[in-house]
């Protein structure tokens, strides 16, 4: 039996590009499978997975469910995880109990059901722990005890700051075992306030792309300047998708205006009046980690240059490494980027599983080898 036979198999759903994934794999597990409706977002995740496959199929629908047991061709699943559509549980979504984006994690419920998993894990925006009064939490959790899993809730949201992820993007994470492998605990964070990942630290080696919106293919112009661009660049001797967005010049002139870590609210009476909302003309500080990155690219612009960041510098405030290349439209890229969950997060959680899983490896040995002192005495 080789390695890979040996690494624990991981089914996502609602996979996207791969970042939930990624972290996955880089804490030893093996994916084997990716589900997701959106074409453009699974040629991206095959293209940086390729020894994982991948399915095009709508998991709102009850057929999906069999044509992952084909895709998976008798596979073992040990692990299922997912980050369901967050727009109805999202705070700035309707909030409508009867949403059926709400009812979405179902798709997550039947899989587990049908591939009784060692383990699964739901991600999803921390509005669902308040929603109707933690109705939709409660529900969740509830499901899933039904079918004998002990379910453990993050108490608050996870932000992704604390665990070396350039962003302050907050996360409500769901991880159950089997009965017999008792509650899981969320990983300690590996970072404080006073040492988080800045944006400074995590761009400042890209070029400033004012002069020419660049290439999707081009060469670094300097060695990194942060331990975390070496991290990024670790394995990557080209870099992809750095190319800056053609913006008007009143645009521009309205950029300039931002002060860094800025936004509309630090305008001058009658400039940018077109767009007055809490994320509107935010402008990043070099000095702090960036806002969540969403899944368009009008809103947040870099903390020295004029214009929105490219995918590139998306991707690396989300923690992607450089030689994790996105395909597709720009439009189609940024939303990639948005809806992923940061793989050096989704390490840290993928991580502490794998060690959930050796601790009662362990425990178990002590008591068998327990009862086999007893049988000889």
């Amino acid at each position: 039996m080789n390695n890979k036979d040996n690494k624990m198999k991981v089914l996502d759903l609602f996979c996207g590009c791969g970042g939930l994934s990624q972290g996955f794999l880089d804490a030893g597990f093996d994916v084997v499978l990716g589900v997701d409706f959106e074409q453009a977002a699974l040629e991206t995740y095959k293209h940086n997975h390729k020894e994982s496959d991948v399915l095009l199929t709508d998991l709102s629908k009850d057929e999906s469910i069999f044509e992952i047991e084909r895709a998976l061709g008798g596979k073992r699943i040990d692990i299922i995880i997912g980050g369901p559509p967050c727009q109805g549980f999202s705070l700035t979504g309707s909030r409508d109990i009867n949403d059926t984006r709400n009812l979405l994690y179902l798709a997550v419920v039947k899989a587990v059901r049908k591939f009784k998993p060692k383990a699964f894990l739901i991600e999803n925006v921390p509005g669902i722990a308040t929603l109707y009064g933690g109705v939709v939490k409660q529900q969740i959790i509830n499901t899933f005890e039904d079918m004998e899993y002990n379910v453990s809730v993050t108490e608050k949201p996870l932000i992704a700051a604390d665990y070396g992820v350039p962003q302050m993007r907050k996360r409500m994470f769901f991880v159950g075992f089997q009965k017999g492998y008792g509650y899981f605990e969320f990983p300690q964070p590996t970072h404080t306030p006073e040492n988080y990942i800045t944006c400074l630290e995590a761009l400042s080696d890209l070029q400033s792309r004012e002069d020419n919106l660049g290439s999707e293919i081009d060469n670094y112009i300097m060695p990194p300047q942060s331990l975390y661009q070496e991290y990024m660049r670790k394995d990557s001797e080209k870099l992809y998708n750095h190319v800056a967005t053609k913006h008007t010049d009143y645009v521009k002139w309205v950029i300039n205006q931002v002060p860094e870590g800025g936004n509309y609210k630090d305008l001058p009476p009658g400039v940018g009046e077109s767009r007055k909302f809490n994320e509107a003309w935010t402008r990043y500080d070099s000095k702090r980690p960036s806002r969540t990155i969403d899944t368009g690219h009008r809103n947040h612009f870099h903390y020295e240059y004029n214009r929105v960041p490219t995918i590139r510098e998306n991707a690396r405030l989300q923690s992607f490494r450089d030689d994790f290349v996105f395909l597709g439209t720009r439009t189609q890229q940024n939303k990639q980027v948005g809806n992923a969950v940061p793989p050096l997060l989704s390490f840290n959680i993928a991580r502490s599983i794998n060690q959930h899983f050796e601790d009662i490896k362990i425990g178990q040995k002590k008591i068998d080898d327990n009862k086999q002192l007893e049988l000889e005495i």
